[in-house]
Protein backbone atom coordinates (compact mmCIF):
# COMPACT_ATOMS: atom_id res chain seq x y z
CA UNK A 1 0.00 0.00 0.00
CA UNK A 2 1.46 3.46 -0.89
CA UNK A 3 1.44 5.83 1.30
CA UNK A 4 -0.06 9.04 1.09
CA UNK A 5 0.57 10.41 4.59
CA UNK A 6 2.51 9.69 7.86
CA UNK A 7 0.31 7.89 10.18
CA UNK A 8 2.10 7.01 13.45
CA UNK A 9 1.13 5.85 16.74
CA UNK A 10 0.43 7.53 20.40
CA UNK A 11 1.58 6.26 23.59
CA UNK A 12 -1.83 3.99 23.70
CA UNK A 13 -0.45 2.43 20.51
CA UNK A 14 -3.24 4.64 18.44
CA UNK A 15 -2.86 5.69 15.09
CA UNK A 16 -2.34 9.65 14.67
CA UNK A 17 -1.91 12.19 11.78
CA UNK A 18 -0.82 15.56 12.02
CA UNK A 19 -2.96 18.18 11.76
CA UNK A 20 -0.79 20.37 9.28
CA UNK A 21 0.03 17.28 7.02
CA UNK A 22 -3.00 16.13 6.49
CA UNK A 23 -3.78 19.48 5.29
CA UNK A 24 -0.98 19.88 2.86
CA UNK A 25 -1.92 16.81 1.72
CA UNK A 26 -5.64 17.71 1.25
CA UNK A 27 -4.40 20.70 -0.84
CA UNK A 28 -6.65 23.37 1.08
CA UNK A 29 -5.68 26.92 -0.02
CA UNK A 30 -7.00 28.09 3.47
CA UNK A 31 -4.12 28.98 6.05
CA UNK A 32 -4.01 25.77 8.43
CA UNK A 33 -4.99 27.70 11.02
CA UNK A 34 -8.50 29.33 9.87
CA UNK A 35 -8.76 26.04 8.17
CA UNK A 36 -8.72 23.52 11.39
CA UNK A 37 -10.73 26.02 13.14
CA UNK A 38 -13.76 25.41 10.47
CA UNK A 39 -12.78 21.78 11.14
CA UNK A 40 -13.13 21.61 14.84
CA UNK A 41 -16.23 23.25 15.02
CA UNK A 42 -17.63 19.96 13.66
CA UNK A 43 -17.67 18.55 17.14
CA UNK A 44 -14.78 17.26 17.83
CA UNK A 45 -13.33 17.37 21.27
CA UNK A 46 -9.60 18.08 22.31
CA UNK A 47 -8.12 15.16 24.71
CA UNK A 48 -10.67 12.76 23.35
CA UNK A 49 -10.56 13.49 19.10
CA UNK A 50 -7.44 15.35 19.14
CA UNK A 51 -4.55 16.64 21.15
CA UNK A 52 -2.71 20.21 20.81
CA UNK A 53 0.90 20.69 20.06
CA UNK A 54 3.20 23.70 19.97
CA UNK A 55 6.86 24.00 18.96
CA UNK A 56 9.14 27.19 18.26
CA UNK A 57 10.96 27.46 14.75
CA UNK A 58 13.27 30.20 14.23
CA UNK A 59 11.15 32.64 11.38
CA UNK A 60 11.63 32.51 8.14
CA UNK A 61 13.17 36.45 8.40
CA UNK A 62 15.78 34.89 11.19
CA UNK A 63 14.31 38.27 13.07
CA UNK A 64 13.72 35.50 15.88
CA UNK A 65 11.42 32.45 17.15
CA UNK A 66 7.77 31.83 16.00
CA UNK A 67 5.36 29.08 17.76
CA UNK A 68 3.59 26.88 15.17
CA UNK A 69 0.60 24.96 16.33
CA UNK A 70 -0.06 21.36 15.21
CA UNK A 71 -3.45 19.53 16.04
CA UNK A 72 -2.32 14.96 16.40
CA UNK A 73 -5.49 13.73 15.47
CA UNK A 74 -7.01 10.25 15.90
CA UNK A 75 -7.63 8.25 12.62
CA UNK A 76 -11.23 8.35 12.70
CA UNK A 77 -11.37 12.37 12.94
CA UNK A 78 -8.77 12.52 10.61
CA UNK A 79 -10.97 10.24 8.36
CA UNK A 80 -14.29 12.19 9.22
CA UNK A 81 -12.32 15.41 7.93
CA UNK A 82 -11.19 14.07 4.82
CA UNK A 83 -14.84 13.15 4.02
CA UNK A 84 -15.88 16.86 4.93
CA UNK A 85 -13.75 18.28 2.30
CA UNK A 86 -15.91 16.74 -0.48
CA UNK A 87 -13.33 16.79 -3.28
CA UNK A 88 -11.63 13.79 -5.06
CA UNK A 89 -8.46 14.80 -2.96
CA UNK A 90 -10.97 14.28 0.56
CA UNK A 91 -12.13 10.80 -1.37
CA UNK A 92 -8.76 9.34 -1.63
CA UNK A 93 -7.14 10.34 1.83
CA UNK A 94 -9.87 8.65 3.60
CA UNK A 95 -9.89 5.36 1.23
CA UNK A 96 -6.05 5.06 2.20
CA UNK A 97 -7.28 5.46 6.16
CA UNK A 98 -9.55 2.88 5.84
CA UNK A 99 -7.17 1.02 4.52
CA UNK A 100 -4.56 1.56 7.17
CA UNK A 101 -7.31 0.91 9.96
CA UNK A 102 -7.80 -2.59 7.98
CA UNK A 103 -4.19 -3.51 8.07
CA UNK A 104 -3.84 -1.78 11.79
CA UNK A 105 -6.34 -3.96 12.88
CA UNK A 106 -5.03 -7.21 11.62
CA UNK A 107 -4.33 -9.90 13.60
CA UNK A 108 -0.72 -9.89 12.68
CA UNK A 109 -0.61 -5.93 13.96
CA UNK A 110 -2.42 -6.82 16.89
CA UNK A 111 -0.12 -9.57 17.97
CA UNK A 112 2.57 -7.15 17.41
CA UNK A 113 1.46 -4.20 19.47
CA UNK A 114 0.72 -6.52 22.11
CA UNK A 115 4.48 -7.38 22.08
CA UNK A 116 5.56 -4.08 21.96
CA UNK A 117 3.23 -3.13 24.67
CA UNK A 118 4.26 -6.42 26.58
CA UNK A 119 8.34 -5.42 26.21
CA UNK A 120 7.46 -1.79 27.58
CA UNK A 121 5.79 -3.21 30.19
CA UNK A 122 8.75 -5.06 31.15
CA UNK A 123 11.23 -2.45 30.70
CA UNK A 124 8.76 -0.45 32.91
CA UNK A 125 8.82 -2.91 35.88
CA UNK A 126 12.27 -3.17 35.96
CA UNK A 127 12.92 0.56 36.36
CA UNK A 128 10.78 0.19 38.95
CA UNK A 129 12.56 -2.50 40.35
CA UNK A 130 15.85 -0.88 39.93
CA UNK A 131 14.24 2.37 41.83
CA UNK A 132 12.95 0.19 44.44
CA UNK A 133 16.62 -1.83 44.99
CA UNK A 134 18.48 1.88 45.28
CA UNK A 135 15.89 3.54 47.34
CA UNK A 136 16.15 -0.31 49.74
CA UNK A 137 19.86 0.27 49.54
CA UNK A 138 19.72 3.62 50.68
CA UNK A 139 17.76 2.68 53.57
CA UNK A 140 18.88 -0.26 54.63
CA UNK A 141 22.47 1.32 56.36
CA UNK A 142 20.19 3.16 58.81
CA UNK A 143 18.03 -0.35 59.24
CA UNK A 144 20.63 -2.39 60.37
CA UNK A 145 21.84 -0.04 62.77
CA UNK A 146 18.92 0.60 64.18
CA UNK A 147 18.36 -3.17 64.02
CA UNK A 148 21.34 -3.37 66.27
CA UNK A 149 20.64 -1.08 68.97
CA UNK A 150 17.09 -2.51 69.53
CA UNK A 151 18.06 -6.11 69.17
CA UNK A 152 20.41 -5.40 72.24
CA UNK A 153 18.28 -4.47 75.62
CA UNK A 154 20.92 -3.92 77.94
CA UNK A 155 22.95 -1.37 79.01
CA UNK A 156 25.93 -0.05 76.83
CA UNK A 157 28.86 1.91 77.60
CA UNK A 158 29.96 4.87 75.47
CA UNK A 159 33.20 3.34 74.13
CA UNK A 160 31.18 0.72 72.74
CA UNK A 161 28.61 3.09 71.23
CA UNK A 162 32.18 5.20 69.79
CA UNK A 163 33.59 1.46 68.22
CA UNK A 164 30.29 1.89 66.09
CA UNK A 165 31.77 5.12 65.02
CA UNK A 166 35.18 4.67 64.46
CA UNK A 167 36.09 7.20 67.45
CA UNK A 168 37.83 6.29 71.26
CA UNK A 169 34.79 6.68 74.14
CA UNK A 170 37.36 9.86 75.34
CA UNK A 171 36.63 11.15 71.61
CA UNK A 172 32.56 10.62 71.56
CA UNK A 173 33.02 11.99 75.00
CA UNK A 174 34.48 15.08 74.21
CA UNK A 175 32.24 15.74 71.17
CA UNK A 176 28.99 15.28 73.66
CA UNK A 177 30.62 17.64 75.94
CA UNK A 178 31.19 20.43 73.13
CA UNK A 179 27.45 19.80 71.68
CA UNK A 180 26.40 20.92 75.41
CA UNK A 181 24.60 17.10 75.88
CA UNK A 182 26.97 16.35 79.02
CA UNK A 183 29.60 17.32 81.38
CA UNK A 184 32.03 16.02 83.94
CA UNK A 185 32.21 16.32 87.62
CA UNK A 186 34.40 14.22 89.86
CA UNK A 187 35.28 12.13 86.79
CA UNK A 188 31.71 11.03 85.95
CA UNK A 189 29.80 12.41 82.38
CA UNK A 190 26.52 13.55 83.47
CA UNK A 191 23.66 14.86 81.29
CA UNK A 192 22.80 18.62 81.69
CA UNK A 193 19.73 19.01 83.12
CA UNK A 194 17.47 19.27 79.54
CA UNK A 195 18.13 15.58 78.65
CA UNK A 196 18.52 14.30 82.52
CA UNK A 197 15.08 13.04 82.41
CA UNK A 198 14.66 11.15 79.38
CA UNK A 199 15.93 7.82 80.25
CA UNK A 200 18.89 8.15 78.00
CA UNK A 201 21.28 7.05 80.64
CA UNK A 202 21.88 5.06 83.99
CA UNK A 203 24.75 5.52 86.99
CA UNK A 204 26.28 2.39 87.71
CA UNK A 205 27.75 1.67 90.74
CA UNK A 206 30.95 0.06 91.06
CA UNK A 207 32.81 -1.00 94.10
CA UNK A 208 36.61 -0.37 94.82
CA UNK A 209 39.39 -1.26 96.96
CA UNK A 210 40.87 2.25 97.99
CA UNK A 211 44.76 2.66 98.69
CA UNK A 212 44.07 2.65 102.70
CA UNK A 213 42.03 -0.55 102.46
CA UNK A 214 39.06 1.05 102.85
CA UNK A 215 36.25 0.36 100.58
CA UNK A 216 35.01 2.72 98.18
CA UNK A 217 32.63 3.47 95.42
CA UNK A 218 33.10 4.82 91.67
CA UNK A 219 30.29 6.18 89.71
CA UNK A 220 30.26 5.14 85.96
CA UNK A 221 27.27 6.63 83.21
CA UNK A 222 26.33 3.99 80.86
CA UNK A 223 23.82 4.68 78.04
CA UNK A 224 20.24 3.26 77.60
CA UNK A 225 19.03 1.96 74.32
CA UNK A 226 17.03 4.91 74.19
CA UNK A 227 20.14 7.18 74.95
CA UNK A 228 21.60 5.42 71.82
CA UNK A 229 19.12 5.99 69.41
CA UNK A 230 18.68 9.70 70.73
CA UNK A 231 23.00 9.70 70.50
CA UNK A 232 22.33 8.15 66.68
CA UNK A 233 19.96 10.90 65.59
CA UNK A 234 22.16 13.82 67.40
CA UNK A 235 25.43 12.64 65.63
CA UNK A 236 23.72 12.33 62.24
CA UNK A 237 22.42 15.85 62.71
CA UNK A 238 26.02 16.51 63.14
CA UNK A 239 27.21 14.51 59.95
CA UNK A 240 28.99 11.75 62.33
CA UNK A 241 27.70 8.66 61.18
CA UNK A 242 28.00 4.90 62.40
CA UNK A 243 30.70 3.13 60.20
CA UNK A 244 28.19 0.59 59.03
CA UNK A 245 26.19 4.04 56.89
CA UNK A 246 29.61 5.89 56.25
CA UNK A 247 30.77 5.57 52.02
Amino acid sequence: MQELIRVETNENMEPIISGRELHERLEVKSKYNDWIKRMLEYGFTEGVDFTLFTQKKVSSNASGFKTITDHILKLDMAKEIAMIQRNEKGKQIRKYFIEVEKEFNSPERIIQRALVYANNQIDTLKLESKIKDQQIAELKPKADYTDIILKNKGLVTVSQIAKDYGMSGNALNKILNALKIQYKQSGQWLLYAKYQNNGYTHSETIPLLGVNGFDIVSMHTKWTQKGRLFLYELLKENNILPKIEQN
